[in-house]
């Protein structure tokens, strides 16, 4: 699994830098679901931010202009709609094997984490591209497809073109 550290290497030093774990009790309580210590930890070193002019990753904090709860509610609505499953290969939703909608990119993206099927399977990250439409299920966790990411390799998100000389990131306001 892809540290913390790697990916601050080169994305940064992050400026949120949470501690409080209200926000994620709270959100994990209301979908079911324990998010990955990955996941969080990335979250919660950063905040809600921009990183590379592309991709959006939100923060539960509910003081936060852009909360992750409530952008996971709003697509969850979206990708439960009959015109908008067809993009997926399994239900949005806090199942297992289900998706879990957790970032979106300005080039038309979704990133989803894939619900394990059961407590000692590993999380996934899926991709969909919805002008495409087509998906990728990554078999890797969140930090190392994030890492993956900021390195410009193929992750299905295109970074290339929105970091030539290194990744970097803005709060989201």
């Amino acid at each position: 699994m892809a540290t913390l550290a790697e990916i601050r290497a080169l994305l940064g030093e992050p400026g949120f830098n949470w501690t409080d774990p209200a926000p994620w009790i709270e959100m994990e309580r209301e979908f079911g679901i324990q998010f990955p210590a990955d996941f969080r930890e990335i979250v919660d070193a950063y905040g809600s931010v921009q990183i590379n002019n592309q991709l959006y990753l939100e923060h539960p904090a509910g003081h936060l202009l852009h909360c992750l709860g409530e952008s996971i509610m709003g697509d969850l609505e979206l990708f439960r709609e009959e015109d908008m499953a067809e993009y997926l290969p399994s239900p949005a939703g806090a199942n297992p094997g289900e998706l879990m909608p957790v970032a979106s990119a300005t080039t038309g993206e979704w990133v989803f984490l894939r619900v394990p099927d059961s407590f000692s399977s590993p999380w996934r990250v899926l991709v969909a591209e919805l002008d495409s439409p087509a998906w990728v299920l990554h078999e890797m966790t969140f930090s190392a497809w994030l890492l993956a990411y900021l390195r410009g390799e193929d992750v299905t998100v295109c970074s290339r073109n929105f970091a030539p000389d290194r990744p970097f990131f803005e709060p989201l306001s």
